[in-house]
């Protein structure tokens, strides 16, 4: 989430999130067309939820995502949703990775699982695009504002999913349920800005909402780029996807300019200009113009409930270190950021 040399590239498996190669040969043998072995098998470092695997064979390779081993809340770690998003925009030629297949026979490696290709392509770990010409960062920022805007344009009854969340009422059932998980994971343990969070998001609840398919998680590292031009080859990590409000979804995107750099790859504290870059009104401004609105009421509002919501799942992550699940080798550092998000979400409020 926002480091390149912590998150970038792979590794060998790590012991608590090895699989069994033969059984996977089996199975993809028998499930994914075309496919032919032999088959190796490392682990990427990035996912801080569900363990990912790099799939080698020698003509092509897959990547294959895996619920992690162990108790699991429930609701979470949801890899079925991811799978039947992605195939479900694939029909309207959105940006995703081709899924092979779902696995939801536990004998096979012990938890569910999909298979997709591996989508070749340039992964930024932050929002500043740094690692491009200044003249060209401008472009990265307008591919990821474009691509979001035109997920929540995707007409999600016409390509099968009416039924992949309850319309309406998403903010509030958003609150109730991290708000849920992070006073039902006691050994984690408490935080004051949390609690005064928890207090005020549902007494400051926007008056109306509107209704489309949803990423939950969208931001630079979560994309795959082409190898040489400002455009979106994927939209990975659907985990969160739903159908849900989409001011909340795209305020949880421009959060990048309200964090700093070392969570979420944020862009706060730049000098926005010389490094390039449009600053967060113009960036509101252009997906306003793509979905058709005039402005986004609320909009301070959304952002400190993404936060919120951000510092649960780091709770969360914090919870799946102490209990010994943790997908990524560096999921302390991760949940030990929880208080400070916590600490930003809840400045955000009192400078209102």
């Amino acid at each position: 989430m926002g480091d390149a040399n912590t998150y970038a590239g792979t590794m060998p498996v790590r012991a608590e999130h090895r699989i069994d190669a033969h059984a996977l040969l089996a199975w993809m043998q028998a499930n994914v067309p075309g496919f032919e072995g032999p088959l190796s098998i490392d682990q990427f470092k990035g996912g801080q939820s569900n363990p990912t695997y790099r799939l080698r064979t020698p003509s092509r390779n897959y990547v294959l995502r895996r619920k992690p081993p162990g108790v699991l809340l429930k609701g979470a770690h949801a890899i079925e949703r991811e799978a039947r998003v992605m195939q479900a925009l694939a029909q309207v030629g959105y940006p995703v990775p081709r899924v092979h297949g779902l696995c939801t026979d536990e004998s096979v490696l012990g938890s569910w699982f999909f298979v997709m290709d591996m989508v070749e392509g340039r992964i930024f770990w932050d929002a500043s695009f740094c690692d491009v010409p200044r003249e060209d960062r401008a472009q990265y920022m307008n591919a990821m504002n474009a691509t979001l805007a035109a997920l929540h344009r995707v007409d999600y009854q016409a390509i099968g999913l009416s039924d992949y969340g309850r319309p309406g009422g998403y903010i509030k059932r958003q609150i109730d349920r991290w708000t849920r998980q992070y006073l039902d994971d006691e050994l984690t343990g408490r935080h004051p800005s949390m609690d005064k969070l928890i207090e005020w998001l549902p007494a400051h609840l926007p008056d109306t909402e509107s209704v489309a398919l949803t990423h939950g998680d969208f931001r630079a590292d979560n994309m795959i780029f082409h190898p040489t031009e400002p455009r979106v080859l994927a939209v990975l990590d659907w985990e969160l996807s739903t159908l849900g409000d989409p001011l909340a979804d795209f305020a949880y995107h421009a959060m990048m300019f309200r964090m700093p750099p070392d969570i979420l790859g944020g862009i706060a504290g730049l000098d926005l200009q010389a490094a390039g870059l449009p600053d967060e009104s113009a960036y509101v401004q252009a997906y306003c113009e793509r979905t058709e609105r005039t402005r986004i009421p609320n909009l301070d509002f959304y952002i400190v409930f993404n936060m919120f919501r951000f510092a649960a799942i780091l709770h969360g992550i914090k919870g799946r270190v102490l209990r010994g699940t943790a997908a990524n080798g560096n999921a302390e550092d991760m949940g030990n950021r929880f208080a400070r998000v916590a600490d930003i979400a809840w400045s955000q409020v009192t400078s209102l």
